[in-house]
C-alpha cells in the first residue's frame, strides 16, 4: 500500500507584507512560506513516503527571481537526495503565457534531476515512469486554453466560448477513458490536476462557476474507478467527495496568501492509497502567521479611540500578526481618529493596516412637493446647512445672520 504526500499552491515568493530578514536577505513573508515547505519536506523524509505529489503553483509569478528559484530548488533537491520520487505539476502561475518559453520549474526536467518528474502535459504514468512506485497516475497540469486545444486536437473557431469548453470537456473525458483502458486493475489509480472542479469553493465561500478557465466536471473526478484525486489551484482545503470513494482533495495553499484566507487553517495530506480504499490524514501546518481582520462602523463621536482599540484583540494577541482594521465613519469625523495611537497599540504586530472609509451622507433633497423656484432663500440655505452637517448650535446664528444679509440686500434694491 503506497503512501503519498500531497500538497499544492506553495507560492513561495509571496512578499506582499512586512520587511526583510537581515541575515538571509529574504522577505520575512517568503521565510514564512519556506518554513511550511520545510515542514512538508521534513515529513516526507522522516516518514519515508513512497511518493510526493505537488499539484502545481510553486510561485506566484511566472518569472520568479533567481533567489526564490534557489530556495525552491534546495527543498526539492532534499527530496531527490532522499530518493523519494517527486511529481511536480506545472500550475497556472508557473506557466509562461508566451509560446515556446520555459515554465518556472523547467530546470528540473532540463537537468534530469534524479527522482524528480516534471509534468507539463497531460500524461498517464505507470510504475516504470515513477521509479517503480506501485501506482498509476493520470496527470493533468495546467494547460493554457490554446495549449489544451492543440493537445486534444480541437479545432479553434467555435462561435461561442461555451461551445469550445463543451468540446474540451468531451475530449478530456475521452482522454481519461483511454487512460482507464490502460490501467492495471491490481494497482491503485491516482488522478492529479491543477484545475478548478465544478462545485469547489474558494476561500470566501464563492462557488466555482464556469468562466475563463476550464472547469472539470465533478463526475470526472468522483469516478469510483479512481482511488485518490490530488488537486491544486484552489486555496481552500476541502474534500469534494466527503465520506465516499475516492477522496477528492484540495489541500489548499501552504500559507495564507491574502485576506480571503484569513480564517482558513493550512494543510498538506498524507494518504495510504490502495485499490478501492484510501486512508487520508490531513496534516495541519501549525506555525502559520496569524491574520487578524476587524471592522467597525462608527456611530458616535464619543470615545472613538477606545471603540477602535476594543474592536481589535488584546495587544498581546497581535504580536507577529498581520492586522487590518477597517473603519467606516462620517467624513467630518476624520480628525477624531488618532492614527498614531492605534499604531502604537498594534506596534507588536508584524504589519498593521488601517483602512479608512469615510462615508459621505446622501445629499439632502428638496421635498417632492416643492421646487427650487418655490422656496425662499432662507429655506434653501437651511437645506445647505443640513447637507454640510452644520452643528445645531450654529444653525440659529447662521440663519439670523443670513436673514440680516438678505434684508440688507433687499433694502438696497428698494432704495
Amino acid at each position: 500500500m503506497p503512501t503519498i504526500l500531497h500538497f499544492a499552491d506553495a507560492h513561495i515568493d509571496m512578499a506582499n507584507y512586512g520587511r526583510h530578514d537581515p541575515e538571509s536577505g529574504l522577505p520575512m513573508r517568503v521565510i514564512d512560506f519556506l518554513k511550511s515547505l520545510d515542514t512538508i519536506v521534513d515529513t516526507a523524509i522522516e516518514e519515508k513516503v513512497d511518493l510526493v505529489l505537488f499539484a502545481g503553483d510553486a510561485y506566484k509569478d511566472r518569472n520568479p527571481a533567481p533567489t526564490f528559484q534557489r530556495e525552491w530548488g534546495r527543498r526539492i533537491i532534499r527530496l531527490s537526495k532522499a530518493g523519494i520520487p517527486t511529481l511536480l505539476l506545472v500550475g497556472n502561475h508557473d506557466l509562461s503565457p508566451a509560446l515556446g518559453r520555459a515554465h518556472a520549474i523547467e530546470e528540473f526536467h532540463t537537468l534530469e534531476v534524479p527522482h524528480v518528474h516534471v509534468i507539463s502535459q497531460p500524461v498517464f504514468l505507470k510504475p516504470a515512469d515513477i521509479d517503480g512506485v506501485p501506482v498509476q497516475i493520470m496527470a493533468l497540469p495546467w494547460v493554457s486554453r490554446s495549449g489544451l486545444l492543440a493537445h486534444l486536437g480541437v479545432r479553434p473557431g467555435a462561435a461561442q466560448p461555451g461551445q469550445v469548453y463543451e468540446e474540451l470537456e468531451s475530449r478530456l473525458t475521452e482522454l481519461v477513458e483511454t487512460w482507464f483502458e490502460q490501467i492495471d486493475p491490481n494497482l491503485p489509480v491516482i488522478f492529479t490536476a491543477h484545475a478548478s472542479v465544478q462545485g469547489a469553493k474558494y476561500g470566501a465561500e464563492r462557488t466555482v462557476m464556469l468562466g475563463s478557465d476550464l472547469v472539470l466536471p465533478g463526475s470526472l473526478v468522483r469516478d469510483p474507478r479512481l482511488d485518490y484525486v490530488a488537486l491544486g489551484h484552489i486555496h481552500k482545503p476541502q474534500n469534494l467527495n466527503e465520506n465516499a470513494h475516492p477522496p477528492v482533495i484540495y489541500p489548499g495553499s501552504i500559507e495564507r496568501v491574502d485576506w480571503g484566507e484569513v480564517a482558513d487553517d493550512k494543510f498538506f495530506v498524507v494518504a495510504n492509497v490502495q485499490r478501492g480504499k484510501t486512508e487520508v490524514a490531513w496534516r495541519q501546518l501549525v506555525d502559520i502567521r496569524p491574520f487578524v481582520d476587524r471592522s467597525i462602523s462608527l456611530d458616535s463621536k464619543e470615545n472613538i479611540d477606545q471603540h477602535l482599540r476594543e474592536t481589535l484583540p488584546p495587544s498581546d494577541q497581535l504580536v507577529g500578526a498581520i492586522v487590518r482594521l477597517t473603519v467606516e465613519y462620517p467624513r467630518d469625523w476624520e480628525a477624531l481618529i488618532d492614527d498614531a495611537a492605534l499604531r502604537e497599540y498594534a506596534q507588536e504586530a508584524f504589519e498593521f493596516h488601517l483602512v479608512k472609509r469615510p462615508q459621505i451622507e446622501a445629499r439632502v433633497r428638496i421635498p417632492d412637493d416643492q421646487t427650487v423656484g418655490s422656496m425662499s432663500a432662507l429655506e434653501l440655505l437651511d437645506l445647505y446647512w443640513k447637507a454640510s452637517h452644520t452643528k445645531d448650535d450654529d444653525l440659529e446664528a447662521l440663519n439670523q445672520l443670513a436673514s440680516e444679509v438678505i434684508a440688507d440686500v433687499q433694502r438696497n434694491k428698494d432704495s
